[in-house]
């Protein structure tokens, strides 16, 4: 590939790592959204019994070892698992990098919830003698534990830090490691955003007390965004990792290239600390066209992202219409429905879901959707069956979270 001096201004993905409830990399994980496979599961959280979550099933001794583990964190670990698959899949030959050159960029909704939780439980039944307390509690705990974990396994010695986002997180991963690329700080960032909400009893209790906790006879069900009976979010864990390059160091090692970051927002409601805002979304979207130099127009594949909750939902489909219009040229997908929301991994591992749609211009669906529910009626809703499309230029992918916090990333196809 030829290059040119502009090619330090353009930031592309050149790896994919991940674990997601129904695949543990890239293709698996992009089969089950073809095929319709949810990786929501019944599973039992301590004080409240059974309930219906998305679970990963990686190999955790795959790069880590099992002292490795019990000293860290299931977040470290995911971490871990999915920067390793991502430097794999990007070709680098992890040996010969500058290492000081390298930076660790993770979203995350929340950590040390899980670690604080378990340790409470364990000395209770030591009639809370301190004592007892795990001497590995402090780093555990730690904000920037699991990307501190990926360069101790990995041996980076570039900047490390979590991005504490809410449910933006794994958006805000992504947007961060090419700030920093732009910046000239690092050559390779490794971001993304990573999750181990499922192991915690506070989460599910939390969602519980709102009402927002969905449940289903059928788990595989539970999750339905859109949909006229959703009742709730369906806690998930997972993680993935994207290898960002600036696209002059891509072309120089002729790197496989999934697309190029073309345009990103990030802005905040200022209105409630759990209830979203359609005007501050619809802002957020516009400001990422406008940085991408497009139109409504141009963006084939919207990811939306609906929880499936009655009243966050409504708000999501408001702000695109208002953005693409009632009957958007763009096809709108959701990827919680298959493997409910994996909070600060959300974001990250709905646009990895949606890379491919590069290659195969197939929109993948938006499962469970048996009712459509009128106020979530976009025109262009792609439900339960995928939809080939003649082209694929342009994928938004729409991320938001607690506190008011809106973020979009949009990628577009690479061409050099």
């Amino acid at each position: 590939m030829a290059m040119n001096k502009a090619d330090e201004t353009r930031v592309v993905i050149t790896g994919v790592g991940l674990t997601a409830p129904n695949g543990n990399n890239l293709a698996d994980f992009r089969r089950s959204l073809l095929e319709g496979r949810s990786g929501v599961e019944r599973f039992q959280i301590r004080y409240m019994g059974e309930v219906l979550a998305g679970i990963c099933h990686y190999d955790p001794l795959k790069y880590q070892k099992k002292k490795d583990l019990r000293r860290g964190t299931r977040a470290g670990s995911i971490a871990i698992y999915c920067a390793r698959e991502a430097i794999e899949d990007s070709k680098l030959d992890l040996d010969c990098l500058d290492k000081s050159r390298v930076g660790v960029y993770l979203g995350i909704t929340e950590h040390g919830t899980v670690e604080t939780e378990n340790e409470i439980y364990e000395i209770k039944q030591f009639d809370y003698d301190v004592k007892y307390w795990s001497h590995h509690h402090n780093p555990r705990v730690v904000a920037n534990n699991p990307a501190g974990e990926v360069t101790l396994n990995m041996g980076i010695t570039g900047p490390h830090y979590t991005l504490g986002a809410a449910c933006a997180g794994g958006n805000m991963g992504l947007i961060h490691g090419l700030q920093m690329l732009l910046l000239k700080e690092v050559d390779v960032a490794l971001s993304g955003g990573v999750s181990e909400s499922s192991s915690s009893f506070g989460i599910f209790a939390g969602f519980k007390s709102e009402g927002a906790l969905a449940y289903h006879p059928d788990p595989e069900k539970a999750s339905r965004p859109f949909d006229k009976d959703r009742n709730g979010v369906v806690v998930a864990e997972g993680g993935c990792v994207f290898v960002l390059e600036r696209l002059s160091d891509a072309k120089k090692r002729g790197a496989g290239i999934y697309g190029e970051i073309a345009g990103y927002a990030v802005n905040s409601d200022a209105l409630d600390f759990i209830f979203p805002c359609a005007a501050r979304q619809v802002e957020c979207m516009r400001l990422s066209l406008g940085k991408a130099g497009i139109s409504p127009e141009d963006v084939d594949i919207i990811n939306s992202h609906g929880t499936g909750t009655m009243e966050g939902d409504p708000v999501e489909c408001e702000a695109i219409r208002e953005v693409f219009g009632k009957n958007p040229h763009a096809f709108v997908n959701n990827t919680k429905s298959f493997i409910g929301h994996a909070m600060g991994a959300a974001g990250a591992l709905e646009l990895a879901g949606n890379l491919p749609s590069f290659r195969d211009n197939i929109v993948h669906p938006t499962i469970n959707v048996d009712q459509l529910d009128p106020k979530c009626d976009l025109g262009s809703l792609v439900i339960n069956e995928p939809k080939r499309i003649d082209k694929v230029d342009y994928i938004l992918n729409n991320s938001f979270g607690m506190l008011g916090i809106n973020s979009v990333v949009i990628v577009r196809r690479f061409e050099a």
